[in-house]
């Protein structure tokens, strides 16, 4: 038998660390194999980049195909000296499991391998169980999930719907199910003036007070939020006019600002907005504005519907709450897969995701074990439309 909890020890103690893997994949490999999945590893590189290895298994042939996608990379320990246990000990105290990849999210993966182990030993369900794990997630995503499913999409994969694994949580296991996330948008603006004599002032172009006008100017809210999103957010995250100089007015001021933005807006409405406040101000002021720009992931939602109610009513017989529908918190790979097939995530809570002693209690994964076992059985019985 597969123990969720040994399982999930054995890929905390991997210290893999974007973009490394450090036999993370190879253990996963391992253990679905055992259970007879066919593995296809992809170690994935694009120019410029470091080499990244992924994972797709899949056991079976036949539609409906149930994806389950995960990382098995984390980030970094900070200071871990700081640490109460060794971030990749895995140590067990007073029931609970410390390391890092605890909550997020390598528990979530071994759980839900333990929970088709249990699934299988009923009866191999018609239709097809896959995994899509990465190794790329909590870095640049261009080497992870993105590359692995337009890999799929080439070899003529079909998935017809997903799980994440991500700690979605609040207070328990499984009480929150993420049916759509916000976009992520960043921006970098550079305002050029004419650098001067602090002294004489008429014959310079500061560019701080173009900026602070600016910076004002893109600071008022950006919506009210909308039916399935709380407000879209801008903030600014760096100013900077590198000058060491006390006497000198400088030639340029530089700021970075992140936007987090709901359905009400495209990085294209977004880019419009940025490109017409500065040029009201710089109009009005003097000067010059250049503006850079990236976006990482576009708002989405999967609305309530036939595949939720599965896994809600799937959670409720487990727990006893039917789960809330959440928007909220930063990107995950469900931005990517939402473009092939219906997605949702459910995972542990995730208080303490990134944080020094990251930790998940260890019934919290019995919990999401049988969770993810329900929700199983409960698509392969009735696979929603």
């Amino acid at each position: 038998m597969i123990d969720a909890v040994a399982l999930s020890q054995d890929l905390i103690r991997c210290p893999s660390v974007t973009p490394k893997d450090e036999g993370a994949i190879t253990i996963l490999e391992k253990a679905l194999t055992t259970l007879g999945f066919t593995c296809k590893r992809m170690r994935l590189q694009a120019p410029g980049s470091e080499a990244v290895e992924n994972l797709y298994a899949r056991l079976g042939a036949a539609s409906p195909n149930f994806c389950f996608a995960g990382h098995t990379d984390v980030v970094p320990v900070g200071d871990a000296r700081a640490w109460r246990h060794d971030p990749f000990k895995a140590e067990i105290a007073d029931g609970t499991l410390f390391g890092r990849g605890a909550a997020d999210m390598k528990s979530a993966i071994a759980c839900f391998i333990a929970a088709v182990e249990r699934v299988l030993a009923k009866g191999k369900p018609e239709g097809s169980i896959s995994l899509l794990i990465t190794g790329d997630e909590e870095g640049v995503n261009i080497n992870g999930t993105k590359a692995v499913l337009e890999a799929l999409k080439k070899d003529g994969e079909r998935i017809d719907h997903c799980l994440v694994g991500e700690p979605t949580a609040t207070a328990r296991t499984a009480d929150t199910i993420k049916i759509g996330r916000r976009g992520s948008m960043r921006v970098a603006l550079t305002v050029t003036g004419v650098q001067g004599h602090t002294a004489y002032p008429q014959n310079a172009l500061n560019p701080i007070p173009i900026m602070a006008a600016l910076i004002t100017k893109l600071s008022e809210p950006l919506d009210s939020g909308s039916a399935h999103f709380q407000p879209s957010t801008l903030v600014f995250t760096t100013v900077d006019v590198g000058n060491p100089a006390g006497n000198v007015s400088p030639a340029r001021a530089h700021a970075s600002l992140n936007i987090r933005f709901n359905d009400l807006h495209t990085p294209e409405t977004l880019l419009r907005r940025i490109e017409q406040a500065a040029h009201d101000v710089t109009t009005a002021f003097g000067g010059e504005c250049a503006i850079e720009h990236s976006v990482s992931g576009v708002s989405f939602i999967t609305r309530p519907g036939p595949f939720t109610d599965l896994l809600g009513n799937a959670i409720a017989r487990v727990t006893g709450v039917f789960p809330q529908y959440s928007t909220t918190g930063g990107t995950s790979d469900a931005r990517f897969i939402r473009d092939i097939c219906p997605v949702a995530e459910v995972g542990v809570p995730g208080g303490t995701m990134h944080k020094v002693d990251e930790c998940v209690p260890v019934e919290e994964l019995g919990r999401l074990v049988d969770v993810y076992a329900e929700i199983l059985e409960t698509y392969f019985a009735n696979p929603p439309g």
